[in-house]
């Protein structure tokens, strides 16, 4: 239970700032499970920190930090937090818009056929550490499958379930730019938790703040006391040093104007030479959310089955219509990309596509770097001499 107040008489359920002790995270994991979440987390798996199911906090990657620049991550120890780096490869978009996901299936009946749909209950997730601009990106694939003209059942279904629990970011990685994007490092908004790890002193504890009813009311069932100025003033701390370590910027005034008035920038192919169109980037992008569609059918055509499958724009057969292929060549996919994402998006979703992860930069397996791209792409094209 949150503790009493001096009097004794009343217990803090209103929302505030707390201390959560590292031993605390045990009753916390213990509480999410007696109310029926599949824990989902950050943990250290063949060098890199990923996400996965956790069963407790002995799961979280302790004492281990990560090192990226564009084309280069590595993890290494250092210190005893338990969240002390920077994003992975992967995101929460993965549990919540799953690689594959079966849409429905039919079954003949006769000479018809009969449809089921796929109403199979959905795991209903705890996220815990989610970053700020994965808490952005979850509300940009709101916008696309919750809040859109087009609602995607299967989507809303796993939203409908999770619990969100962010971790304020202790570090910014060299490909890090979400200052520039408004969306980092500090969760202001979108969270049900949200902790700020205090790991510098003798101390380790976490700040703890609740954003909704449901964070409140896990709250609730802990042994929490109010945090105090000092406490308070450190966690404020932590996110400045975040802010001041960011790796990159990107200036995204007129951005999308900017981009749209330079389709034909000779920059494209610069970075066509570059691209070998693997489509990591999409990939590892939160806020990606192309896919395809494939038939599934017995040899005895008994059952059909439709699933869905996270596909790129940067695949060849793509944009496949009318019997031909409109992007043929790498750069003209990447800037299909680019321009979506920093663009076009503003006018679908009235927001950027890109959250500022600095995923996309650091898993390209070439180091392509979208804030570089951006401004090049944007830039002055010079003017030819005489002589050329």
């Amino acid at each position: 239970m949150l503790q009493e107040e001096a009097d004794g008489s009343q217990p803090l359920h209103e929302a505030g700032s707390f201390v959560l002790t590292r031993d605390g995270l045990k009753d916390l994991f213990a509480v999410l499970e007696t109310q029926g979440y599949t824990t989902v987390g950050p943990t250290l798996r063949d060098g890199a920190v990923i996400l996965d199911e956790l069963d407790g906090p002995d799961d979280l990657p302790w004492g281990w930090t990560d090192d990226q620049e564009a084309a280069v991550y590595r993890v290494e120890q250092d210190g005893k937090a338990g969240f002390h780096f920077t994003q992975g490869p992967q995101s929460f978009k993965k549990y919540l818009y799953p690689p594959q996901a079966r849409l429905w299936q039919a079954t003949r009946k006769g000479r018809s056929f009969e449809v089921i749909e796929n109403d199979a209950p959905r795991p209903r997730y705890a996220f815990i550490g989610v970053r700020a601009c994965d808490i952005a990106a979850i509300d940009v694939l709101d916008r696309v499958f919750e809040r859109g003209d087009y609602p995607d059942p299967e989507y809303q279904s796993r939203r409908a379930g999770a619990l969100v629990i962010a971790v304020n970011c202790s570090k910014a990685g060299q490909t890090c730019f979400c200052v520039s994007m408004n969306t980092g490092p500090k969760a202001t908004a979108g969270f049900d938790i949200a902790l700020t790890e205090l790991a510098d002193g003798d101390d380790h504890v976490f700040v703890l703040e609740t954003g909704s009813d449901r964070g409140e009311a896990i709250a609730a069932e802990l042994s929490l006391e109010r945090s105090d100025d000092t406490q308070r003033t450190a966690a404020d701390t932590v996110v400045q040093r975040t802010v001041d370590q960011m790796g990159r910027s990107l200036d995204t005034s007129d951005l999308p104007a900017k981009i749209l008035a330079n389709l034909e920038h000779p920059h494209w192919d610069d970075v066509a030479a570059r691209c070998l169109t693997c489509a990591n980037c999409t990939m590892v992008c939160p806020t990606c959310f192309c896919s395809t569609v494939e038939e599934k059918l017995d040899l005895d055509g008994s059952h059909a089955e439709r699933w869905r499958t996270w596909d790129s724009c940067f695949t060849h057969d793509f944009s496949y219509t009318a019997g031909g292929v409109l992007r043929q060549s790498g750069g003209s996919r990447y800037r299909q990309w680019l321009t979506h994402k920093l663009s076009t998006w503003v006018d679908q979703f009235d927001t950027f596509g890109c959250v500022g992860c600095g995923r996309c930069i650091t898993w390209c397996p070439v180091g392509i770097d979208i804030t570089k791209e951006a401004v090049a792409v944007t830039a002055a094209v010079p003017a030819r001499g005489d002589g050329s």
